[in-house]
């Protein structure tokens, strides 16, 4: 069944930032000091086929890197949004967390739903690991936003069911971090 029709009727709505993770009181002063980047790709540019999400691509999570970990830090996690989405609020592609914080590298397919080392909330889909970009065909470009926070004290209870919002109002007092 071609969606087209369905992605370019859709085409105006978009989640936006106005419920972004970013705007969760818990996070609004977190300070900014985490650098994340890829190697397959530059802030701003799109993501490569191989990350794309199954059906599409090859669903392998993208290679990253960060510096700027805080001293104190117990844990790291990251957090993929599309803030572009047809939705109410931004599709939450990934939840990660329990990445150890002198851990500055993640490997392609480290966050693969079969990964070691982290744990995984919910997506907006109801899934666990990285699940990849793949917005409705014709609805145009979407941003896909890496946040990753260090967590200097874990206020929270480890459990496969976290949300993007409950893991914000948990982490409430322990985070910083950026979004690439």
């Amino acid at each position: 069944m071609n969606v087209r029709w369905l992605g370019r009727l859709l085409r105006g709505i978009r989640a936006g930032e106005r419920h972004s993770i970013l705007k969760h009181p818990a996070l609004t002063n977190v300070p900014n000091v985490i650098s994340v980047k890829s190697e397959w790709f530059h802030n701003g540019e799109a993501m490569p086929p191989r990350s794309a999400g199954a059906g599409v691509g090859e669903n392998v999570s993208p290679p990253l890197t960060w510096s700027g970990v805080p001293a104190g830090t117990e844990e790291i996690a990251i957090i993929i949004e599309d803030p572009d989405a047809p939705l109410p609020r931004p599709f939450v592609h990934m939840i990660a967390y329990h990445i150890a914080p002198n851990n500055l590298t993640l490997a392609e397919e480290a966050l693969n739903r079969e990964a070691r080392d982290v744990l995984f909330g919910k997506s907006t889909a109801g899934a666990q690991g990285y699940m990849g970009p793949r917005p409705i065909p014709g609805h145009g470009p979407h941003r896909y936003r890496f946040f990753t926070y260090s967590l200097s004290a874990v206020h929270w209870e480890l459990s496969l069911h976290r949300s993007s919002r409950r893991f914000s109002r948990a982490s409430l007092g322990g985070l910083s971090g950026t979004d690439a």
